[in-house]
């Protein structure tokens, strides 16, 4: 009898939330890693699948091994393919440990992987893009654990001013009058690893455009086991949704035990079937292929509508 073949390797999670990409792998206890391309991070860095190479900074939510067991590796892929030194960002608390655990890789390679580590505070943020900032929420979890969300800056004229005309708001600008607020906006926000705690309530979860959440626990019988790990379980998103304004809400870090069918099901008896087009499994793949399908369907009928407007324009 031939021996059974290696299982398959665990296919990436992809989710096109336009305009940004959710892609990744996150199955609770083996690997969590959910990369959005086009903010330039990836939340949590797992066994570093190939995709997370291409962000130049990783928000490690805490220290257990599926959530950073991947950072090393980045760090030398990234400089083996000469793709600029990584960053983590990280709780302060275990930032020093990051640096010793990068500092004993020095003898075992014989050779200094270029990296960098950058501790933060809950509320403390670093910048990441042109006008975009990751700033760090302080979770609750069985290790010190943060949160993330991405913020836009954007710059908006005071209220008092919307009536005057361009020239008088010109002039003032001249006069060293400042006629603008700075804004934060925020465009993405995670979990990473949590319980119930009042940053999942706060502006910067409640106004993003997109939220990433974990949800470990889905079945009735295991709500004392979510609360041992500190891990959210399904009910825990019934006030959640209500304070979340998201478009798009990303389930992720569920079981592998879980059966996504019966998961669904929870979801629609407990969050109502009307928050069920903004809630999304990233790991469901016959799910989210079959919605980008028609994701490309759509943009193709669009694209052939417009076509012979453009002719007769032409």
């Amino acid at each position: 009898m031939l021996p059974k073949r290696p299982p398959r390797t665990g296919q990436v999670g992809f989710l096109y939330l336009p305009p940004y990409r959710v892609q990744g792998f996150s199955i609770a206890g083996e690997e969590t890693c959910v990369q959005v391309p086009e903010l330039d991070v990836a939340f949590d860095i797992g066994m570093c699948p190939r995709i997370a190479l291409a962000s130049n900074y990783i928000a490690l939510s805490h220290g257990h091994m599926d959530h950073l067991g991947g950072l090393p590796y980045y760090f030398s892929q990234r400089t083996f393919l000469k793709m600029g030194t990584g960053t983590a960002i990280c709780h302060a608390a275990i930032a020093p440990d990051l640096r010793a655990m990068m500092q004993a890789w020095i003898p075992l390679e014989n050779q200094r992987t270029p990296h960098e580590i950058i501790g933060l505070e809950p509320g403390q943020q670093v910048q990441i893009k042109n006008n975009m900032f990751l700033r760090g929420l302080a979770m609750s979890h069985t290790v010190p654990t943060l949160g993330y969300a991405v913020l836009e800056k954007r710059s908006k004229l005071k209220e008092e001013y919307h009536e005057l005309p361009q020239s008088r708001l010109r002039d003032l600008k001249q006069e060293g009058v400042e006629i603008t607020r700075t804004l934060h906006v925020p465009i993405v926000a995670y979990t990473g690893d949590t319980e119930i705690c009042p940053a999942l309530f706060g502006e910067e979860f409640a106004k993003a455009k997109i939220v990433i959440t974990e949800c470990t626990f889905f079945e009735q019988g295991h709500r004392d086991r979510s609360r041992i790990g500190k891990h959210l379980h399904v009910e825990d998103l019934v006030p959640l949704l209500k304070a979340w304004e998201a478009e798009a809400i990303v389930l992720v870090h569920v079981s592998r035990r879980t059966n996504l069918a019966l998961a669904r099901e929870r979801l629609h008896d407990l969050c109502g079937e009307e928050n069920l087009p903004r809630l999304h499994f990233l790991m469901d793949a016959r799910v989210n292929i079959r919605r980008y399908e028609q994701q490309l369907a759509e943009m193709e009928a669009q694209a052939a509508t417009a076509a012979p407007l453009d002719a007769e324009r032409d």
